[in-house]
């Protein structure tokens, strides 16, 4: 038997002030959107934005239904409609933030494992790392370079 180690590696802005310009702009852009979320059933809303690389972005938020399978969460709802926009376009960042609608949020919150698996179908095919950006409503926001710290072992287009 072998051991094989995964590391993952995190940045850490202690709150959105630390943030560069352009990353705190997006994550403005995502606050925006999560506003508009339609979170009835789990009072928990999620905005997504995304940068492209032709300078466009692309806002998203999780859509509930009382049916729950057929909601659909921020991040896909965004990188979705990148792909039926933009097709040609390559995601550089997404920005995500997230929280209960009935309390603060100081947490960072990352994409849920389907979000995960769906930004790496995008890393993958783009062959570029998209960095992701995420936090609660308030406090510290986490940086990932890549998807791949947050879903080291993906399964892709390579294993069909």
């Amino acid at each position: 038997m072998k051991e094989i180690k995964i590391e993952t590696k995190l940045f850490v802005f202690d709150s959105e002030n630390d943030l560069p310009k352009n990353i705190s702009k997006l994550m403005n852009d995502a606050k925006k959107a999560r506003l508009n979320a339609h979170a009835p059933y789990s009072n928990f809303a999620v905005g997504a934005a995304i940068l492209l690389d032709n300078d466009e972005v692309i806002i998203g938020n999780n859509q509930e239904n009382a049916s729950y399978p057929s909601g659909l969460c921020a991040e896909r709802t965004a990188i979705y409609y990148t792909g039926a926009k933009y097709p040609d376009a390559k995601i550089l960042k997404i920005a995500i933030v997230a929280g209960s609608l009935n309390s603060e949020t100081s947490q960072p919150i990352p994409p849920c494992g389907a979000c995960r698996q769906a930004i790496a179908e995008y890393e993958v095919n783009q062959n570029t790392p998209i960095e992701i950006y995420f936090m609660g409503t308030s406090g510290k926001v986490l940086k990932s370079d890549s998807l791949e710290n947050l879903l080291p072992l993906i399964f892709d287009k390579s294993q069909l």
